[in-house]
């Protein structure tokens, strides 16, 4: 865990090194944002509607994603990365998060080459992967800075976030005291989307992180529990979130089960060969 004040803003710190379990990875929408500071090779994404890849060299931001994105990584790859959370990029980011919504960025375009180039040289010459982490959280603190709304956003979002996104957000905005309008333009500028697109994520991945890919899946039963009309609904959501059926999702999660046991990128991503 970050020390203070990242903590409210991060979810955890990582070092990635060596070879991927597949050449290409998609990653489904998660209520969360994410910064990698490539140090490898350069790797490519496919992102929302995008039909060609791009190539990232210094790495990339991604703030909360609507649709999945696929990663696609040299032989040998490395990188440190950060993994936000929805409202975590915003202090660190010269521009409004929607305008990076489902369009990854370089972190170049936002901090500069040459602070980039320097972070980089500085990283790839650290003493092991526990001072480049430090490294990196130090960088960030420095780059803290104080923004508008921050408060506001943080709390309701975590509020969608305790109730697995089971909230009425006009409630949320009741409760706040101020308008749906007011609310949702806040998210847009911090998160990158609305408080009920946000809500949508949280419920979905909720869902998808509660199956069990070794065991048999009641679809119906997992629909319901989770709050979907029904079964179709269900199945549309996912369709939406990830390009796949449930039923094709869960062969696939199963391929990445059989063929890597126990990987730690055994939870979310899937491979897309």
């Amino acid at each position: 865990m970050p020390r203070p004040p990242l903590d409210g803003l991060i979810d955890d710190l990582y070092y990635l090194d060596g070879t991927p379990p597949y050449a290409r990875l998609t990653l489904p929408p998660m209520p969360g944002a994410l910064l990698i500071v490539n140090l490898g090779a350069p790797f490519r994404i496919r992102a929302g509607t995008d039909l060609e890849t791009a190539e990232y060299a210094d790495g990339c931001v991604i703030t909360t994603p609507t649709r999945a994105l696929e990663f696609g990584y040299p032989p040998q790859t490395r990188s440190v990365g950060v993994h936000f959370k929805p409202w975590g990029p915003a202090p660190f980011l010269p521009m409004p998060a929607a305008e990076l919504r489902d369009r990854p960025v370089t972190v170049e375009q936002v901090w500069g080459r040459s602070a980039v180039e320097e972070l980089r040289e500085r990283l790839a010459e650290a003493d092991g992967p526990h001072a480049m982490l430090t490294l990196i959280e130090d960088e960030l603190t420095r780059r803290l800075s104080e923004t508008a709304g921050l408060g506001l956003v943080r709390h309701l979002s975590s509020v969608i976030a305790a109730r697995g996104g089971a909230v009425a957000i006009g409630d949320l905005s009741v409760a706040a005291g101020v308008s749906s309008t007011h609310l949702a333009q806040r998210f847009k500028e911090l998160v990158g989307v609305t408080p009920k697109r946000l809500a949508r994520t949280h419920r979905f991945a909720a869902t998808v992180l509660s199956i069990d890919p070794a065991g048999p899946v009641d679809w119906g039963g997992l629909a319901s529990g989770a709050g979907y009309f029904d079964q179709a609904h269900f199945s549309h959501e996912f369709r939406a979130f990830t390009g796949f059926t449930p039923t094709r999702y869960l062969e696939i999660r199963r391929r990445f089960l059989t063929e890597h046991p126990g990987h730690v990128l055994d939870s979310w991503p899937l491979p897309a060969d």
